[in-house]
């Protein structure tokens, strides 16, 4: 088991051959094209995937997880690693819950923080919302589930496994014990189906606003071009960890 402190009681457990495991969850996504560069973001042993750079943003709500029930917000960068493997860097990540927040930073480096996340159904439409501080939004993201999602489209945005990357970083104290790691690990998602056998997975119009720029969470840095492809799906899920694939 992977272990955060106080080892007495420590704010989360998580199985290192099962990984962090989800069931009962919905999320809407939305994948897009970027606009402007985005170099300065990325960390050395990744660049974008393509030209122009794509990314996406993802709102979630996990209705039970073996960190307990919370909600997720997170902007991402289509990367290219130093194996050829596609994935996704994960420059800023929000949860509602003090023990993924730990897990997600002390593990896999994802620079999560707290932050008030909505996910929530209204007339025909689904709406996610970041706010930080509680009151001040920085994100909305509104969907139309119109009708299936079909295709293979939804295999190359969200491959099985899907790899991900962030940067752990613990600071050193007077020189000492410092490190810097580039971490790849991966979502493993299982979308439902339903009494048809057909994936619960929707596609719809959709707009993402970043309705007050911060530069204490700068999310609008991954500047929205044209959105490719929004979704709404059903899904379990496995978080799990692969390797420290750089040192810096």
């Amino acid at each position: 088991m992977l272990r955060g402190i106080p080892f007495d009681s420590p704010l989360y457990e998580v199985d290192e051959e099962r990984g962090i495991e989800y069931r009962n969850c919905e999320a809407i996504t939305a994948f897009f094209t970027i606009k402007g560069d985005v170099s300065e973001i990325l960390p050395e042993g990744l660049k974008p995937y393509s030209d122009p750079p794509q990314g996406g943003v993802w709102i979630s709500h996990y209705s039970f997880s073996t960190l307990g029930e919370y909600r997720e917000f997170i902007s991402t960068i289509q990367v290219e690693d130093e194996s050829g493997d596609m994935g996704y860097y994960i420059p800023y990540i929000y949860v509602t819950n003090d023990a993924a927040m730990a897990a997600g930073r002390e593990i896999a480096g994802a620079p999560k923080k707290l932050a008030r996340i909505d996910l929530r159904k209204s007339y025909d439409v689904v709406q996610g919302i970041l706010e930080r501080p509680e009151g001040t939004r920085l994100v909305t993201f509104t969907m139309k589930p119109s009708a299936r999602a079909t295709g293979g489209l939804i295999d190359l945005v969200l491959p099985k496994p899907t790899y991900l990357y962030s940067v752990r970083h613990l600071p050193p104290i007077n020189g000492k014990g410092g490190v810097t790691q580039l971490v790849k690990w991966y979502a493993d998602i299982d979308f439902h189906t339903d009494p048809n056998g057909e994936k619960v997975v929707f596609a719809g119009t959709a707009s993402v606003s970043y309705d007050v720029p911060s530069s204490i969470d700068p999310v609008h840095k991954i500047e929205i071009d044209e959105v490719l492809l929004a979704i709404y799906f059903q899904f379990d899920m496995k978080l799990g960890f692969m390797d420290i694939v750089r040192d810096y």
